[in-house]
């Protein structure tokens, strides 16, 4: 079973406080996750959030979660994703101290999707994979991602439309994991996610 310890780094705007759920023996690589809209409850202990980071551990990652600036007991307030990048790159930084510099996996939901994003543009080297949940396009300007990227989203998302989706990834030729039925919020289907992110990482060398 991983072991969970809570951490508080000194951020941009103040104190982060975050997760890590670490596996039994020496991780392989590092997992870090973003949480969705701070502004429409978004925090780190949001069950897509927990689910990734769960799977994560079982693959043998260091992975850790944590809250935005102005959520929980993180310090700081709101940027509409600015200052949320800056926090990401900050958790990355200390993950490496923590850890050393093993592969780097990205994954977000939702605002946390469209943050990550962003944040493996800023990173040299690039991350290993990013791992997109229903990413927020159409809501924040999205860039492109590697094409290596795995998005799962569902068909029938009431907050992140799945044609958006579609018109972001198709000159990317970036593929689509579809849940059929499922929402935004992925209830009665986070077993699918963590399955997919499994078949997804097993057999890979990192």
């Amino acid at each position: 079973m991983p072991t969970l310890k809570k951490f508080s780094i000194t951020g941009p705007a103040g104190h982060l406080e975050g997760i890590a759920h670490l596996p039994d023996d020496e991780p392989c690589a590092i997992a870090v996750i973003a949480h969705p809209l701070p502004t429409m409850g978004g925090t780190m202990d949001n069950k897509v959030v927990t689910t990734l980071a769960k799977t994560f551990a079982e693959l043998g990652f260091a992975t850790l979660r944590f809250n935005f600036r102005g959520v929980g007991n993180s310090e700081g307030e709101f940027d509409s994703g600015n200052g949320e990048v800056d926090d990401l790159l900050t958790i990355v930084h200390y993950a490496k101290e923590e850890f050393g510099h093993l592969p780097l996996i990205l994954s977000g939901f939702s605002f946390g999707g469209y943050v990550q994003a962003r944040a493996a543009q800023h990173l040299h080297p690039q991350p290993h994979r990013l791992v997109l949940i229903a990413p927020a396009v159409g809501r924040f300007e999205m860039p492109h991602v590697p094409h290596n990227t795995l998005l799962i989203h569902g068909e029938q998302d009431e907050v992140v439309s799945l044609a958006d989706v579609m018109d972001w990834a198709r000159p990317q030729h970036l593929p689509i994991v579809v849940l059929p039925e499922a929402g935004h919020y992925f209830h009665g289907r986070l077993h699918q996610i963590k399955q997919l992110v499994l078949q997804d990482f097993h057999g890979q060398r990192l």
